[in-house]
């Protein structure tokens, strides 16, 4: 059985419902019920993966050992396939999340008033601009990669969730909001978001 160390919204939340999805055991471990978390992951963040003697610490390498074990077919069948997964599953992973890790940094971070709108805003522009870029993509296709909702298209959801901590304006264009309608009904995700309801009520 995996165990997943996980903080509820966070983009374990992603990983979460990845393992729902390829039907395999789980035991949530809350990453705050962990007394000491950084012997885990030094870096004190979510998500980590334990499976045996194997400790994963990064989404995106989680991703790809899940779906390498369980579902390599997921991946593409050509190399080209694979890259392109792998690329937009990176464009989330390490361009996206970071992006959204700045606004965190500004309201928490900066004790400036003027300095933290700037970075905010500056922030809030840049986050915008990439969301620009997944509407482009989904202008011929329903999800990310592939014929169904994916990995990828479930960390995206979560990380638009965040703009609802911010008093900004993140825009997503029509074929992104109808992507998350996609994911919010998804059946692994949606067990995934109420696992962890249950747990914080």
């Amino acid at each position: 059985m995996y165990k997943l160390y996980y903080m509820p919204g966070a983009c374990s939340r992603a990983i979460h419902a990845l393992i729902l999805d390829l039907d395999q055991p789980v035991e949530l471990i809350a990453r705050d019920s962990v007394e000491d978390f950084r012997s885990i992951n030094p870096t004190n963040q979510v998500p980590v993966l334990v499976d045996g003697d194997l400790v994963l610490r990064e989404g995106a390498a989680i991703v790809l050992y899940l779906l390498n074990k369980h579902a390599p077919e997921s991946l593409g069948a050509s190399a080209a396939q694979q890259a392109e997964f792998t690329q937009w599953l990176m464009f989330a992973n390490a361009t996206l999340h970071p992006a959204y890790g700045l606004l965190f940094f500004a309201s928490r971070g900066l004790e400036s008033d003027a300095a933290k709108e700037e970075v905010l805003q500056k922030a809030a522009a840049r986050i915008n601009g990439l969301w620009q870029l997944v509407e482009q993509r989904l202008a011929d296709r329903p999800v990310i990669c592939g014929e169904k909702v994916s990995a990828i298209d479930m960390m995206l959801a979560v990380y638009a969730n965040w703009g609802n901590y911010f008093p900004l304006e993140i825009s997503l264009g029509k074929n992104t909001r109808q992507l998350f309608e996609k994911v919010a009904e998804y059946p692994a995700f949606a067990k995934a978001v109420a696992a962890e309801e249950a747990v914080a009520a």
